[in-house]
C-alpha cells in the first residue's frame, strides 16, 4: 500500500512541475525596467471566435461572417439582392450588451460607402436594426439609435462557417 502512495505522490509531483525554458536572456543589454517574456514552443489559444450567419427572403440573401476578438468585432457582410443593388464589404465595431454596433464599409455600383448598422443577438440569431439614418461626412449613421426597430429587419440565422467564404464571391 505504501508503494502505491509513494508512486502516486511521485506522479503528482512530476505532473505539477512546470516545463523550464532553456532560453538565455542577456541581462547586460536588457533595460532594468523592461519585462522579458521567454519564447515557448507551446501553441497559444486564439481569443478570436468566428461566427457566420445567413438570411434568405425570396431571392434576396444576406451573408455575415464575424470574428469576435474580446469584444472587438470584425468581419464581412454581403447583401445579395435579386433585382436591386447588391453590396459587399467589411464590418468593424464592438458589442455592447446584446447589440453589435458596426460600421459597414462596402462596394455597391462601383462606389465605396460607409453605413452604421446594428444587430441584436436574440435566441442565437442576429436581428438587423432598422432606423432613420442621417449623413455625417461620408458616413450614414443612425439619427436616433434609441428608436431602432429590430423586428422589421433581416433575421440572420447562425450557420456553419466551413466554406463560408464562397458565399462572398461576386457572381
Amino acid at each position: 500500500m505504501k508503494n502505491y502512495i509513494v508512486a502516486a505522490a511521485l506522479l503528482m509531483a512530476t505532473l505539477a512541475c512546470e516545463k523550464k525554458s532553456t532560453e538565455k536572456i542577456n541581462t547586460a543589454t536588457t533595460p532594468p525596467d523592461s519585462v522579458v517574456v521567454p519564447e515557448t514552443n507551446e501553441p497559444m489559444e486564439s481569443s478570436t471566435r468566428q461566427s457566420c450567419y445567413v438570411s434568405a427572403v425570396g431571392k434576396d440573401s444576406v451573408f455575415l461572417s464575424i470574428d469576435d476578438n474580446l469584444g472587438t468585432i470584425t468581419g464581412k457582410l454581403r447583401y445579395k439582392n435579386f433585382e436591386k443593388d447588391s453590396s459587399f464589404g467589411d464590418v468593424a465595431g464592438s458589442q455592447n450588451g446584446d447589440t453589435l454596433k458596426l460600421f459597414y464599409t462596402f462596394q455597391s455600383e462601383g462606389m465605396t460607402s460607409n453605413r452604421e448598422i446594428y444587430f441584436l443577438r436574440k435566441d442565437g440569431n442576429l436581428l438587423e436594426g432598422i432606423g432613420d439614418q442621417k449623413t455625417e461626412g461620408n458616413d450614414a449613421v443612425y439619427s436616433n439609435p434609441s428608436t431602432i426597430k429590430y423586428e422589421n429587419g433581416h433575421t440572420l440565422k447562425a450557420t456553419d462557417c466551413a466554406d463560408f467564404e464562397k458565399k462572398f464571391v461576386n457572381r
